[in-house]
């Protein structure tokens, strides 16, 4: 512990008032990084984001400890392209996984095929963790890995140890036995978000005094939906006791139910689950007397399930969810605390995606950038110390269609504008994100040369990062005609 206090006062001497001057950090200056990963969380999900049903205490105090994102995106509506984003800097058309790992094959009532997509991160990609390794860090991966097979594991992209991560994109059962490789089986009824937790805290107490890196990467809230029998009485109790809605349950958009209302007593427990095991890491920390010199990041890797799959969640106002471009597929809770940097309670509407990360823990770190790996992401420390956000337009390349309904298409974010091009016929969606959250009315014919504008440079920017299309598909068979 005395080892700890050193490290904090270290660095609490390098931090002048709430500003932080980028340069290099010996060993011993150096901060810890938690990074809690959820899985099909949605914007709307936590109570510092608005939900009213959801009980998220935990995730709340860490937003008032330090700074919450109000447009935080993903790199994809869908999960593996994300996490490798997180971890290499690059988005998912540069690396060409663009597709949760195998990927959807294609469909006789589709009109494109997909492109081959890689199905593991590459070991010549020179990840997040490897680079914090090379400097000193102790690395540890807890929970889901979703990046490919055996060979691709987290301990051989840089982690130290590795604690249920491995290929599967869900578990079998949240309940024990678990059938997941990596992640010996515990007593029969233990639950997976609590043991991963578990496993977490047991590497905090057992760290040296080398700074460390605990990437949590929890399989919740993904399907199959399943909570602890007692907190789901819990909310199925709360459920009745809600007042009539407004509206309806579901809206029809795009041809598909979509969930408006956040109801489910399962789902909920799932998140109540999510929200104690951030508790008990935070806990942890201040009880080692890490908590000073700890960097704590939480945010999802896609939007939540709302179309398809059981619906268990809303993201309204946001539109659609997982599997869509639409905000409600790709928009994150994204929570920072920084200990001296970061202001108690701060909210920030900084446009920041998922390739940031990797500049910006090596920037927060001391550690010089490596442009050459993170070549789509940006250093958020002018951010973070409650600077002007980065001035630069945000892309996504879906070239497959998603089990949650959505079809190949393109985005780009530019200000307050986003374009969406449909590939099946190339057709363009054009929102002002400011004045039409919801993303109801397309603007498109209005504003002609705007959409023609950020089309050209979508165009261009797929063709910088080589992006892969989808093609004609040969095994098409359109409907048959309404009679």
């Amino acid at each position: 512990m005395r080892r700890s206090f050193l490290r904090t006062g270290l660095l609490l001497a390098a931090l002048l008032g709430w500003g932080w001057t980028a340069g290099p950090l010996r060993a011993a200056e150096r901060p810890n990084f938690v990074f809690i990963l959820a899985d099909d969380l949605g914007w709307k999900d936590l109570g510092c984001y608005g939900s009213a049903f959801y009980e998220t205490p935990h995730l709340n105090a860490l937003a008032a400890q330090g700074l919450r994102f109000t447009q935080a995106y993903a790199t994809c509506c869908v999960c593996s392209p994300t996490r490798a984003s997180i971890l290499t800097g690059k988005y998912p058309a540069r690396l060409h996984l663009t597709d949760f790992i195998p990927g959807r094959g294609d469909h006789p009532n589709q009109a494109m095929a997909r492109p081959p997509i890689m199905n593991h991160l590459p070991l010549e990609e020179f990840t997040l963790a490897e680079a914090l390794h090379e400097a000193g860090y102790q690395t540890a991966f807890f929970g889901k890995w979703h990046l490919g097979g055996a060979p691709y594991f987290p301990e051989h992209q840089g982690f130290d140890l590795n604690i249920g991560g491995c290929e599967k994109g869900a578990p079998p059962s949240y309940f024990s036995p678990y059938n997941i490789t990596n992640l010996p089986d515990g007593p029969p009824g233990e639950y997976l978000t609590d043991r991963l937790t578990d496993e977490a805290l047991k590497f905090l107490t057992q760290a040296t005094n080398r700074p460390f890196l605990l990437y949590l990467s929890h399989y919740a809230v993904h399907n199959p939906q399943q909570a602890k029998p007692e907190l789901v009485a819990k909310f199925r109790a709360k459920a009745a006791q809600l007042p009539a809605a407004a509206g309806p349950e579901f809206i029809t958009d795009t041809g598909r139910q979509v969930r408006q209302i956040q109801n489910r007593p399962i789902y909920a427990a799932m998140v109540a689950s999510l929200d104690e095991s951030v508790g008990r890491v935070l806990d942890q920390l201040k009880a080692l007397g890490l908590d000073r010199n700890t960097i704590v990041v939480f945010t999802s890797d896609n939007g939540g399930l709302a179309t398809t799959e059981g619906t268990p969640t809303a993201n309204v106002p946001l539109r659609m969810g997982k599997g869509w471009p639409y905000e409600g597929g790709v928009r994150e809770p994204l929570l920072v605390k920084w200990p001296g940097v970061t202001r108690p309670g701060s909210v920030t509407d900084a446009q920041i995606i998922a390739t940031d990360y990797y500049p910006t823990f090596l920037a927060m770190a001391g550690l010089p950038a490596r442009p050459a790996q993170h070549l789509d992401g940006v250093s958020l420390v002018p951010v973070l110390q409650g600077g002007p956000p980065p001035a630069r337009p945000l892309f996504w390349h879906y070239p497959q269609y998603s089990n949650q309904g959505g079809g190949p298409c393109g985005t780009i974010r530019r200000g307050d504008y986003k374009l969406i091009e449909w590939y099946e016929d190339m057709r363009v969606e054009l929102y002002n994100t400011a004045t039409d959250l919801g993303e109801t009315h397309n603007l498109a014919a209005a504003e002609p040369d705007r959409a023609a504008a950020l089309t050209r440079e979508l165009h261009a920017w797929r063709q910088s990062v080589a992006a892969q299309m989808p093609t004609p598909n040969p095994n098409y068979r359109p409907p048959a005609p309404a009679k």
